[in-house]
């Protein structure tokens, strides 16, 4: 069982629209904090978008989840597990980025990420954009490369942009398989679609070993089938997750700054972030909520209900572990 000290507030006892919102109304423990030690998943805001290049907004994304996640109470209402029971989980702050200088913004992630990892915490993460993942991972796979369960409707495997860009978010993860942060041959791409430059990225995928589910697939298969492949491809190892919002149809999710149509609807989002149990999590992320395109706040609320699916599931890990 859990310390109290880091139960959520209960709306019994404050209504949810008063007081000092943290995620999931968690107690805000910073990085030195003496109770840090105590900490066994954090939840962290990347408030940072240097790498859009569409709609930007992103970096206003963890403001706006904490906002909307004073709505997460203490119990899955499908499958029953109470996280915060069973783990230790507390809001651990936002890391400080340098929103004029995008090498040493991720830097700055990188050795936020280096402290949380050190102290033996499990990270779930709000962005910004989806450039926010790769020094996250830099810090999370420093010793051995990781799997990822992907969801998306980007791969986010470009080369570059504009003839040598090199860090977009639409690059991540092709920094991260030539890092070596990411084994190429555990990754499983979730929901891609959309029109297209060129298939350029799908050729490195194919040529490295990454699987690629079309959101065609994925809807002619159906989300149970699609997920235990997925799980199968991540296997036993440790793997990340990231789920970038604009995986969900904009009809769902209209807050994002590269939308495309024909999505998952909220119920298939939530869903396949369910269908996680038993995958050994060792961090994960929600990214590209972009508030300015989100005036009723409801992707926001989409995505904070998306990350209480994937912390249930990393509460497993934990106590499993």
């Amino acid at each position: 069982m859990s310390d109290p000290f880091f139960h959520p507030v209960s709306g019994f006892d404050l209504p949810r629209f008063a007081g000092v919102p943290t995620f999931m109304r968690l107690p805000h423990v910073d990085l030195q904090s003496d109770r840090l030690k105590e900490v066994q998943i954090g939840l962290i805001g990347t408030p940072w978008d240097g790498g859009t290049t569409n709609r930007p907004g992103p970096r206003h994304g963890p403001r706006q989840l904490r906002d909307l996640s004073t709505m997460i109470r203490a119990q899955n209402g499908a499958t029953g597990i109470r996280p915060f029971e069973a783990v230790n989980c507390a809001d651990l702050g936002d890391v400080p980025p340098n929103p004029a200088d995008l090498e040493q913004s991720m830097d700055r992630i990188t050795a936020f990420y280096d402290q949380v990892v050190g102290a033996g915490i499990m990270p779930l993460s709000a962005g910004g954009d989806h450039l926010c993942s790769l020094p996250i991972l830099r810090a999370l796979a420093k010793t051995e490369p990781v799997g990822m369960i992907h969801f998306d409707s980007h791969t986010d495997l470009f080369h570059s942009y504009f003839g040598g860009t090199m860090y977009t978010h639409g690059t991540p993860f092709r920094r991260a398989i030539e890092e070596n942060l990411l084994d190429p041959k555990r990754v499983v791409q979730i929901g891609i679609r959309g029109t297209a430059y060129d298939f350029e990225d799908r050729e490195f995928a194919k040529s490295v070993g990454v699987r690629i589910i079309p959101i065609e697939e994925f809807h002619a298969r159906g989300a149970e089938d699609v997920m235990a492949e997925a799980k199968d491809i991540a296997g036993s190892d440790p793997t990340y997750v990231s789920y970038d919002i604009d995986f969900v149809d904009p009809a769902f999710a209209p807050g994002t700054g590269t939308p495309e149509v024909g999505g998952p609807n909220s119920f298939q989002a939530i869903q396949v972030a369910r269908m996680l149990d038993g995958v050994n999590i060792v961090g994960a992320d929600l990214v590209e909520v972009s508030p300015p395109f989100d005036e009723s706040g409801a992707t926001a609320f989409l995505g904070v209900s998306i990350m209480f699916e994937m912390l249930c599931n990393m509460s497993l890990c934990v106590t499993d572990g």
